[in-house]
């Protein structure tokens, strides 16, 4: 797994590559949440179009995230899911709570 964390104004943008599984969401979770840290933002971008899987401690971690930016009054979006991953996240209702973009540009153009 591997994270590129950008900021752009009031907006944390986490570019996630590899698997987001029990191994690598611990890890995950620390980084984001250190960003998250009184910092301000209004929202949070997650790219995931370098992610090949998720499992439940994947789904755990963004749920996570999403109720922590949610708590600080700001919005949360997914970006660039590959069908698998799109899929799984449909199944589990994230997509529900959470909207889900093709892309950086979408999210921006809201």
């Amino acid at each position: 797994m591997h994270v590129e964390i950008e900021t752009k104004r009031d907006t944390l943008m986490a570019r996630i590559k590899g698997e987001i599984d029990l191994a690598t969401a611990d890890e995950l979770r620390e980084i984001v949440d250190e960003q998250l840290k009184n910092k301000g933002y209004k929202a949070v971008i997650l790219e995931l179009s370098g992610v090949s899987f998720i499992d439940s401690s994947g789904l755990g971690f963004i749920l996570g995230r999403y109720k922590k930016i949610k708590g600080q009054g700001g919005m949360m979006y997914i970006v660039g899911a590959r069908p698998s991953v799109s899929r799984l996240l449909e199944i589990s209702g994230i997509t529900k709570l959470i909207p889900v973009y093709a892309n950086e540009h979408e999210v921006v153009q809201r």
